[in-house]
């Protein structure tokens, strides 16, 4: 048996992976659930994918249990909805070596194509395969940033970017820390949710002892999410001076109500984390059956202003086009 010590204790949790859906419905209890069933009988190409550690955080006979219904594959992934077939988000077009320049102050770099876990929803699924090894693109990104002296900051995305292992981050944000126009380092993460001891002693040291201000954005979407060890983990960056932020995806029979909303508000300014932005679905043709019109946000979002204070009220996002 091989032993793990606390530094790699996240690295075994990731490996306890549930990758058959089937098996997941009989850990809750639902493999009686004919409709259920007929739903995952389906094919799509999005594998699927989810940690144990984050399947305890389910409710048991729950067939609506807002975690299940983010990871759990559904039929209507397959259907071919007219106005969207062979759509993939227009930021696909925009990635180049790694590196999407799309305002000026700041670059978003996508560091690898792999996650914790595979969330139905997500608008990059039809396109992270294409998403090339950071290591051959290194010297374009370091070389396009030193040319464009206007970038102060600069946005480490994937896939997820904390699926790379400490020694690899440190010596990423080295890299950038020798360009003197980067002030500021943001980190969007799902990771810490869905597995909370990836927030080891190492990389508070390493985010601590960076010159740069750093900002960890989580994607949090429903308060269940939150459970001790993710506000413990929270706490751990809290203390190394992260500012933490939180950003949410409105999902149709998930979070699209002002009382849930409220509810993720509070129990994520308990964990420390500011709520920031909820989004509105960036729209691809496996992913519609999440979809919440902007006229139905708009309500949610002045329901939710009259149920929350002005701090824990996120700012609604969404593409203008």
């Amino acid at each position: 048996m091989k032993y793990f010590n606390s530094k790699e204790l996240w690295l075994k949790q990731l490996s306890n992976t549930i990758n058959n859906p089937y098996e997941l419905l009989s850990l809750l209890k639902l493999d009686n659930n004919i409709k259920l069933i007929n739903n995952i009988k389906t094919k799509v190409p999005f594998s699927f994918k989810v940690p144990k550690i984050f399947v305890k955080r389910m409710k048991l006979n729950d067939p609506n249990d807002p975690l299940l219904m983010q990871v759990l594959i559904n039929i209507k992934e397959s259907r071919n909805f007219n106005k969207l077939t062979k759509k993939i988000s227009s930021e696909s077009n925009l990635i180049k070596f790694n590196l999407i320049h799309k305002y000026n102050n700041r670059v978003l770099i996508l560091l690898n194509n792999s996650c914790a876990i595979h969330c139905r929803y997500c608008f990059r699924r039809d396109y992270l395969k294409d998403i090339s090894n950071i290591k051959n693109n290194m010297n374009y990104i370091i070389n396009y940033i030193l040319q464009n002296k206007e970038i102060n900051e600069v946005i480490l995305s994937g896939g997820d970017p904390l699926m790379i292992r400490d020694k690899n981050i440190k010596l990423f944000i080295s890299m950038l820390e020798k360009i003197n126009h980067i002030l500021i380092l943001r980190i969007h993460t799902r990771l810490p949710i869905i597995i909370p001891s990836r927030i080891t002693n190492d990389l508070c040291n390493i985010l601590i002892n960076s010159r740069f201000k750093i900002i960890l954005v989580t994607h949090i979407n429903h308060a269940n999410e939150i459970d001790s060890n993710v506000i413990n983990s929270m706490n751990k960056l809290n203390k190394a001076n992260v500012i933490l932020l939180n950003q949410s995806v409105l999902l149709r029979n998930i979070n699209n109500n002002a009382s849930v909303l409220a509810n993720l508000s509070i129990k994520l300014i308990q964990a420390g984390i500011i709520p920031y932005y909820i989004h509105l679905l960036d729209k691809i043709n496996s992913n519609i059956h999440f979809l919440v019109t902007k006229t139905q946000a708009n309500k949610i979002m002045r329901d939710l202003s009259s149920k929350v204070s002005g701090y824990l009220l996120p700012k609604l996002m969404y593409d203008k086009k």
